[in-house]
């Protein structure tokens, strides 16, 4: 195999893959053996076994315990709409959002008090690198299902002496960064949205079930206060053969 090469797991998943998407076997059909594919393919099990992982993960396959490998029923790409409406819902906006599409939406949350803001962060938030923020990690579920991972930024300089320095606890966990703000007297006026194509790392990978270097949107949003200053920034990351992500635009109409 030469150096410009991809990995044979990966070049036995590509060709599968070209092979599912032209029919060759239907939704349900059960796929040869994985000791007859490798045979095929000219690879080791275990490399046959990579590949067939990796196509499992992006739901094209599913194993079946001790009837083999079938292929799988596509799953629904869905749409999430961006819109300055869902921050005025007196609730989680994510929580809203799943609602609406007739799905449950829960999330799993970690907090870190004190963390140095890395440079990027610092950037987005108009604070020197090296300040103290406090840094959330989220998992987003839909009925039970990885639908995003977000990473949040708030700097100690606002929160740090409030009820509200931790996201996901005190008076208001979980209702979000424009009502948590406003309790401590800080309005929330707007909101700036920079999408980003990007390919998943492994760690997004298996948080949120594709295969490492799928397709997924990063958003990177800051919230800003009346005054024009940052009070939060998060990346937001969407799987893309998940979720089709959509920004509804308000126009003024002109008053009669």
């Amino acid at each position: 195999m030469g150096l410009d090469e991809p990995p044979q797991h990966q070049q036995v998943a590509d060709d599968l893959r070209r092979r599912l998407t032209t029919s060759e076997w239907e939704v349900g059909d059960r796929l040869p053996s994985r000791a007859q594919l490798a045979q095929h393919y000219g690879v080791g099990t275990n490399v046959l076994q990579k590949a067939v992982e990796r196509l499992i993960i992006e739901g094209l396959l599913e194993g079946r315990a001790g009837s083999g490998t079938y292929v799988a029923q596509p799953r629904e790409r869905r749409r999430m709409i961006r819109s300055r409406h869902r921050e005025q819902r007196g609730t989680s906006p994510f929580r809203t959002d799943m609602a609406e599409l007739g799905r449950t939406g829960t999330w799993e949350a970690n907090s870190t008090a004190r963390a140095p803001a890395p440079d990027r962060i610092a950037h987005r938030l108009g604070i020197e690198p090296g300040d103290l923020c406090v840094r959330t990690d989220y998992e987003f579920l839909t009925d039970g299902q990885p639908a995003q991972l977000s990473v949040s930024w708030e700097p100690m300089a606002i929160t740090g002496e409030t009820p509200i320095v931790l996201p996901e606890m005190g008076p208001l966990a979980g209702q979000g960064v424009v009502q948590r703000m406003r309790s401590i007297g800080i309005t929330v006026s707007h909101a700036v949205e920079v999408p980003r194509p990007a390919r998943a790392t492994q760690e997004q990978a298996n948080l949120l079930g594709v295969s490492v270097g799928a397709l997924v949107l990063i958003i990177e949003r800051t919230y800003y206060d009346s005054d024009g200053r940052a009070v939060e920034t998060a990346d937001i990351t969407v799987a893309d053969t998940r979720w089709e992500v959509a920004y509804e635009v308000s126009i003024d109409t002109p008053q009669a």
